[in-house]
């Protein structure tokens, strides 16, 4: 090994090391300060949040941090296999020994290494589901339906993903130096067409989606939509409690193809006000220009990540010191995809504070714009509810929260919201 790679090498395992040390001592904190104050609701909560439901919110979340540790520690054990234990490197000479050069191989390179990944973190998705979610009372899903959904998604990630990617591997071998930029065109394109395709021909194969039928829910929501100034293709009501307790709102697609979307058990938690109160807020997502900053924003990213790619996958040192042996007389454009995915992570996840931060402003305007369209006091009790409802923290640690969160704590956003009203 040269000293190029010998030197990427003590990097990536820096990185990996400083990574597992910030998760941990987080997840430390925020373990701590939430067992700290379980045993009473805070003076702002007491009035509407039982300890009851304010001890089951600590004990879910504390069984999420023991679970999401373990969970991140599979992942890195992981990492090391596909990586510098030559995981990634044995895979890719086995389909080589199978299928010989070109595109083909490297296709299914990819595409075996997306099976394998899935089923070895099966036992995960799986405890997370019907063990975890089902403790507390959240899960609603059958074995059945669970394998059918894991089967029915990778079946569209195949006939989706793997066209996308045999263009970005023809892209790499035949557009020359700046095949990059055009690669990234190509990706900001399939985006836009994913967004308008979604929700009308993804998501009904996951769930069913009924027109919104309650007239009296549909009177005021279109008149909130209307004086908003907001065009959408329906408001339709989606089968969330087939799968899990827990309740949202959204809106998806994209120009035209915009659909308002309630999940059932949002439906059957809220009041009236509150539902416009919810809706309102994700309409300020819209008029507050969120989404579009957000499009831009991941457009600037992915251009910076095409463009890196473009020069890793240029340099010896960055296979070799990931534990992969390049080819000499045959493209390597399917490892350096694969490298890159699996190396970014680490020292992308250093910029979540800044992506969190970013995200909890967006969601202070938006409840701002809620609160103006709305009563503020109504979003104020949907959130509380949906906090009880969903075994949310009213406690989180303040270091984790800046970390991690990508909406304000309740003490906070639920502050604001009735300082507003006051």
């Amino acid at each position: 090994m040269d000293n190029g790679s010998l030197f990427f090498t003590y990097v990536f395992c820096a990185l990996l090391v400083l990574t597992l040390v910030v998760r941990t001592v987080l997840a430390s904190r925020q373990t701590r300060y939430v067992a700290r104050h379980r045993d009473a609701v805070p003076a702002a909560f007491a009035a509407t949040i039982g300890l009851d439901a304010h001890q089951k919110a600590a004990a879910y979340t504390l069984a999420r941090l023991r679970f999401g540790l373990l969970e991140s520690s599979w992942e890195t054990v992981l990492l090391l296999g596909w990586t510098l234990l030559g995981g990634l490197h044995l895979l890719n000479q086995t389909l080589l020994t199978w299928l010989g050069l070109g595109l083909l191989q490297q296709l299914a390179l990819l595409g075996a290494f997306g099976l394998i990944g899935t089923v070895l973190n099966l036992p995960f998705s799986a405890w997370n589901t019907f063990r975890l979610e089902a403790r507390f009372g959240f899960n609603r899903i059958t074995p059945a339906l669970w394998w059918a959904d894991l089967v029915k998604g990778l079946l569209v990630g195949a006939l989706i993903g793997l066209p996308m990617a045999a263009l970005v591997l023809w892209l790499m071998g035949a557009a020359g130096p700046r095949w990059w930029l055009w690669a990234w065109a190509v990706w900001m394109g399939f985006n836009l067409v994913l967004m308008v395709i979604y929700p009308t021909l993804i998501a009904p194969l996951f769930n069913r989606f009924q027109p919104l039928d309650d007239e009296a829910i549909k009177t005021r929501v279109s008149a909130l939509m209307q004086r908003c100034g907001f065009a959408a293709q329906g408001l339709f009501v989606m089968d969330g409690s087939r799968r899990s307790a827990h309740a949202n709102a959204y809106f998806t697609g994209f120009g035209a193809a915009k659909r308002v979307v309630f999940f059932d058990t949002l439906l059957q938690q809220l009041s009236p006000p509150e539902i416009d109160a919810v809706l309102a807020h994700e309409l300020g997502h819209y008029r507050r220009r969120h989404i579009a900053q957000r499009m831009v924003l991941m457009a600037a990213v992915s251009l910076i990540g095409f463009a890196l790619l473009g020069w890793l996958s240029q340099q010896a040192w960055f296979y070799t010191g990931l534990g992969v042996q390049p080819a000499l007389d045959a493209p390597n454009d399917a490892l350096a995809l694969l490298l890159f995915l699996l190396f970014v992570p680490l020292p992308a996840y250093f910029l979540s504070p800044l992506m969190a931060q970013l995200s909890r402003r967006h969601e202070f305007e938006a409840d701002a714009y809620a609160a103006t369209q709305t009563n503020g006091q109504d979003l104020a009790s949907a959130l509380l509810k949906l906090y009880k409802d969903n075994a949310s923290t009213l406690t989180p640690d303040p270091v984790y929260a800046r970390f991690y969160y990508s909406h304000p704590p309740a003490h906070e956003r639920i502050g604001r919201l009735q300082g507003a009203s006051a």
